[in-house]
């Protein structure tokens, strides 16, 4: 009887990491897909914030205060 090569062993390994991460980018895809929605491109309050725009009743308050 002849032995496995341990060739053929790696090769179905390499092949079973390939496939996975083929899945891995197709499920990601269609995640991306149903993100993509009118809704998901207008910003929020929130996110104006975290790209340092505040609110305008903010900048009124500090001005207020700057001329008392």
């Amino acid at each position: 009887m002849a032995k496995k090569g341990r060739t053929a062993i790696l090769k179905r390994q390499r092949e079973v990491k390939k496939a996975e991460r083929a899945a891995l980018k197709r499920e990601k895809r269609e995640v991306r897909k149903e993100g993509e929605t009118e809704a998901g491109l207008v910003a929020t309050a929130e996110d104006l914030e975290g790209y340092g725009f505040g609110s305008d009743e903010e900048e009124v308050d500090e001005k207020e205060d700057d001329a008392v």
